[in-house]
């Protein structure tokens, strides 16, 4: 182990995830909504979409968290 955790940079990059998350999979959320009603696409491709662009946004949330671990690291 390299050390204990350290409560205040933890819960701040948890909470700043959080927040970032919400923001990234509400934005393609409503991305995959309105591309999907713009071009017109049958309601099966419109929820591809849309479940293609979360997993987009998941994987951006989760390229964040790694990144913000190792600016602010978790373990002293």
């Amino acid at each position: 182990m390299a050390g204990s955790i350290n409560g205040r940079n933890f819960l701040t990059i948890v909470s700043v995830t959080i927040l970032v998350g919400a923001e990234i999979l509400g934005a393609a959320l409503a991305l995959g909504w309105a591309l999907g009603g713009l071009l017109e696409l049958p309601e099966t491709w419109r929820q591809g979409l849309i479940a293609a662009l979360l997993l987009l946004g998941a994987y951006g949330m989760y390229r964040f968290f790694r990144h913000a671990t190792t600016v602010e690291p978790i373990r002293n």
